[in-house]
């Protein structure tokens, strides 16, 4: 495990330094296309009778299974981290919109994608049961918009778009995840023994999101109280440590979701940090969050890349991957468009704001580390090569063409359209 970990670490850092020095793309967008190239390179020289390092190169990505890399690795840190990093007062006013968003959006695009794909998957001939459709739905769902977020900086993004877009994200990594865990419950494939009913499934719903909310609150107090006695900032970055990959192993155990806890806590100590912290403790303890979230981000970039290697493909599946990554974005619009029509108005969001979301509505490592832990089937390998293909897509496509639409974002006035 150290061994095939240290393989990523230098693979990661040697991507991220030809970007740095030769592509100039966003980190985590570079990193993840020169990945995917690499991974294309690997398996042409396997094609061309040089075999040996394709199965090598597999075999150190196997060794760090990246669903345990991301769900029960990365994903504590990286949402915590996140979530210390925004303005938790900002979202408290903007709580309506991000919450909204972030649930019904959510469940809209669930429901839209996993019969669109129901619908795409017989069309060209591959089966796949509608509930197998409804888990894809459900984990291609989330958005993931690290990469925007590097863009939306550079280009001055008013802070309450930031925000918006920031905490949308961070609260419907969790709910997806939920919702993901409820339907594999139903459809038996999960371990929380929900019954295959509504009522199941909303209870699981209503176990692991509500749980997940109340724990963080919790872990947030907890720290709050810890970290208010303390002055020495490696004791409270190491209290803050301690709170998060502590906290997340606990909301396991109990059956809630960590991912969700993860944010409340984050948001909770963000909302105090100016009362904790000193000001020069708090610029080291916001450093270092701050570096860790970079740093591991781009790894998981660099593993979305890479893990092209283990993505075996098929015409038909081809086929259905360009068709639903139209129907994903058509069904992200229409998620964000009509829960915010609720709000656009009352809270002065302009009409670029909608296509702004849309567009910038990356999928990243939830998707594919959910997609890669689905348990061995007929289906399993369609829905991992058509959620590859979306992800790859959102990171390549959408994620070096969303600069006009930003720049269009923050030109719109909040009556227009």
């Amino acid at each position: 495990m150290l061994s095939a970990f240290a393989v990523l670490l230098c693979v990661t850092a040697l991507l991220a330094y030809l970007n740095d020095r030769f592509l100039h793309f966003p980190t985590t967008v570079g990193v993840t296309l020169a990945g995917a190239l690499a991974s294309i390179l690997l398996i042409a020289l396997d094609a061309l009778g040089l075999p040996g390092l394709r199965g090598w190169a597999a075999g150190v990505l196997q060794t760090l299974d990246f669903t345990n890399f991301v769900l029960n690795g990365i994903l504590s840190v990286l949402l915590f981290a996140g979530a210390l990093s925004l303005d938790a007062r900002q979202m408290l006013r903007q709580r309506r919109s991000i919450l909204l968003l972030a649930f019904l959006s959510t469940l809209i695009s669930t429901a839209l994608i996993g019969f669109a794909a129901y619908g795409v998957f017989a069309l060209v001939g591959l089966d796949v049961p509608l509930m197998w459709a409804l888990l894809f739905g459900a984990l291609i769902s989330p958005t993931d918009p690290v990469a925007v977020l590097d863009l939306l900086k550079r280009a001055r993004v008013p802070v309450k778009i930031e925000t918006l877009i920031a905490g949308e994200s961070l609260f419907n990594d969790g709910v997806g995840v939920v919702i993901f865990l409820a339907l594999a419950g139903a459809a038996g494939l999960g371990g929380h023994g929900a019954e295959v009913s509504a009522a199941g499934v909303a209870g699981l719903f209503a176990q692991e999101a509500l749980g997940g909310l109340a724990f963080g609150a919790l872990l947030g107090g907890l720290g709050f109280v810890l970290l208010r006695g303390v002055k020495e900032h490696a004791v409270e970055i190491l209290l803050t440590l301690a709170l998060v990959v502590g906290g997340y192993v606990a909301a396991a155990a109990l059956g809630i979701s960590g991912p969700l806890a993860m944010v409340v806590a984050g948001l909770v100590i963000s909302a105090y940090k100016h009362t904790l912290f000193t000001p020069s403790t708090q610029e080291l303890v916001e450093g270092f969050w701050e570096t860790i979230d970079q740093v591991l981000n781009i790894l998981l970039f660099a593993f979305i890349g890479l893990d092209v290697l283990l993505t075996e493909t098929t015409g038909a599946q081809i086929l259905a991957s360009v068709i639903l990554i139209g129907v994903a974005l058509a069904a992200r619009w229409i998620s964000v468009a009509l829960p915010f029509a609720l709000v656009r108005a009352r809270e002065g969001y302009g009409a670029y704001t909608v296509r702004l979301l849309t567009w910038g509505g990356l999928r990243g490592g939830i998707a594919i580390s959910l997609a890669l832990g689905l348990p061995d089937s007929p289906y399993r390998t369609h829905v991992v090569t058509v959620t590859y293909a979306i992800v790859l897509f959102t990171i390549a496509v959408q994620g070096l063409t969303i600069m006009p639409i930003v720049r269009r974002a923050v030109e719109a006035k909040p009556d227009e359209g």
